[in-house]
């Protein structure tokens, strides 16, 4: 099986050590992960700003890229859903690479759907000694319908206690372009996720987005909680021997 790391751009940019534990995971669990270099953004926040051409051309390019894998891993249910949702919408069908689009889509997963669905592994041999709590990011949650896989391959850490978080299915008010937009209701909606999160005890939260870790992590660090917050991929590549 030929699988293919779609890093994404906020984990390029800002959070290169996800993706990382992204490969290190999968080639523990024996996947020949490869680095497509040409890939660039997946067109989420030109077409979700109202730049669909502008959105459209990068649809393309990402078909073209990842379009001989059989299967593409991307450490964000954002982005993910963005593929799987938004590509066929923007690319008619009898529209030149509609064809493509629709072949590729289906093989576009969630770290924890490629997991769980398609490798059938929920104990990847992840040790971590600490208490987690974990959020449903909105776009894993609706978009992709993760549902509890993220919480099953955490359950099966060795050494990790799952808090449940209250109000979890809330959302933290992130939204990509809507924090710019409507700073104080965002900033109202992530006090309250990070109330909640307090209230767990946790010592660490985690997410399988870290555009709501960096917005949620912010006002974490600005009241000084001393809880940290880790991706998914993170925490089960970590190991006994880290």
């Amino acid at each position: 099986m030929r699988v293919a790391l779609f890093i994404t751009c906020v984990n390029d940019t800002l959070f290169p050590g996800t993706g990382r534990a992204v490969v290190t995971l999968l080639r523990r669990l024996g996947c020949a992960v490869e680095f497509p270099q040409a890939q660039t953004c997946c067109g989420q926040m030109h077409v979700n700003t109202g730049y669909r051409a502008e959105g459209v051309r990068l649809v393309r390019h990402f078909t073209e890229v990842f379009g001989d894998y059989d299967a593409v891993v991307a450490p964000s249910g954002s982005c993910a859903a963005m593929v799987r949702e938004q590509y066929p919408k923007l690319v008619k069908a009898g529209s030149p690479g509609a064809a493509a689009i629709e072949r590729l889509t289906p093989k576009v997963y969630d770290l924890s759907e490629f997991l769980l669905d398609v490798l059938e592994v929920d104990d990847v041999g992840a040790y971590f000694p600490h208490r987690v709590t974990y959020h449903p990011t909105c776009h894993s949650l609706r978009g992709l319908h993760l549902g509890d896989r993220p919480a099953r391959l955490l359950g099966k850490v060795r050494g990790l206690d799952l808090i449940p978080l209250a109000g979890a299915e809330e959302c933290c008010g992130f939204g990509g372009t809507f924090a710019v937009k409507n700073p104080a209701v965002s900033a109202a909606m992530c006090g309250d996720k990070v109330r909640h999160v307090l209230d767990t005890g946790a010592e660490v939260l985690c997410a399988a987005d870290n555009s709501c870790l960096m917005h949620i992590g912010g006002t974490l660090r600005r009241q000084q909680s001393g809880v940290r917050v880790m991706h998914l991929a993170e925490i089960l590549a970590s190991t006994e021997a880290v």
